[in-house]
């Protein structure tokens, strides 16, 4: 009987998906596991690479083909994936990442089996760039052996734990409205199970993380209003699963988003937008008195209105100049 179902989620990364699935494909394990590859319609050749693995381990890769993508930022394509998993155990992991330890699924299956009382546990990654920067572990050393839900929620993004280093009891997932409609996977799947158990840390390193994909600086999303609101409804959500327990962390946690809109290309050139999101953030995280007084004068006060106030407020120098 099979013990883990590991889930590969790929799209267009014909240049890594082989890696992935290798480094798959070579745990030593002493139970079952199979190998689920979603790729959400790739163009690239990625189809052809997991062809080539299935004809090579036709009993533990599985190709899950869809006949399109199936949008949202891959969401649909990991949730049809998961629901293939035949194993209590599901091990996750992207396309572009890859394990680094032949006995990961059998160190990770041991402690769940261990520790019935957790939902999930994870272990160290490291992150790798494309651009160069230098490499570094994604866990400290006084990373927490164990993880709540209220360990996951903060007045900032919380995120500490790689996807590729996750092994979880598949039976808890699920996914509400709010989960399906979320440009970010990660986030919400550790809240989902943090609910419902502790998630154990193991300190070892274990896999790699690659951030940066295709060339995309993740900054800019941070300019894209739509990105911003998806966040902002992902928050609004993960305060509702959980009951407003942490809502005035997750009120200081929306209100940085509203901070950053200020600046999304979207409304570069829309005053009275810009004003109603300025006034709403100011509402919500009621910053200093200094931060005060730079929100409304550079978002709130008309700049015609700015421009009156310098010249009377300079008038009196110009006066004494002439």
């Amino acid at each position: 009987m099979l013990k883990v179902s590991v889930a590969i989620f790929t799209y267009n990364q014909k240049d890594f998906i082989g890696q992935a699935i290798e480094s798959a494909v070579n745990q030593v394990t002493d139970f079952d596991y199979e190998i689920l590859v979603g790729d959400d319609f790739s163009t690239d050749g990625t189809r052809e690479v997991i062809l080539e693995y299935q004809k090579r381990y036709p009993d533990k890769v599985v190709p899950v083909f869809h006949p399109r993508n199936l949008g949202q930022n891959g969401f649909f394509n990991t949730v049809e994936t998961l629901k293939l998993a035949k194993a209590r155990y599901v091990a996750p992991m992207d396309g572009d990442d890859y394990w680094t330890d032949s006995s990961k699924l059998q160190v990770m299956a041991d402690h769940l089996d261990q520790h019935p009382d957790q939902s999930a546990c994870f272990h160290n990654a490291l992150v790798t760039h494309d651009d160069g920067t230098p490499s570094y572990e994604l866990n400290t050393a006084d990373q927490a052996l164990e993880v709540t839900i209220k360990d996951l929620v903060g007045d900032n993004e919380v995120w500490f734990i790689a996807t590729s280093a996750v092994l979880f009891k598949g039976d808890l997932m699920y996914y509400p409205e709010w989960f399906r409609k979320s440009s970010s996977g990660d986030i919400p799947r550790y809240i989902i199970l943090a609910k419902q158990g502790p998630i154990g840390y193991i300190p070892r390193l274990m896999s790699v993380y690659r951030k940066n994909r295709g060339g995309v600086s993740n900054k800019d999303h941070y300019r894209d209003a739509r990105f911003l609101r998806n966040r902002i409804m992902m928050y609004e959500g993960i305060n509702q699963e959980t009951n407003y327990e942490y809502a005035d962390l997750v009120k200081k946690n929306v209100s940085r988003y509203y901070r950053m809109l200020l600046d999304a290309r979207q409304y570069s050139k829309s005053y009275f937008s810009k004003a109603a999101l300025a006034l709403r953030y100011l509402w919500m995280r009621k910053p200093t008195a200094v931060e005060c007084r730079i929100i409304v004068r550079e978002y709130i006060m008309p700049a015609w209105l700015m421009n009156i106030y310098s010249f009377f407020a300079l008038l009196p120098h110009r006066l004494k100049q002439s």
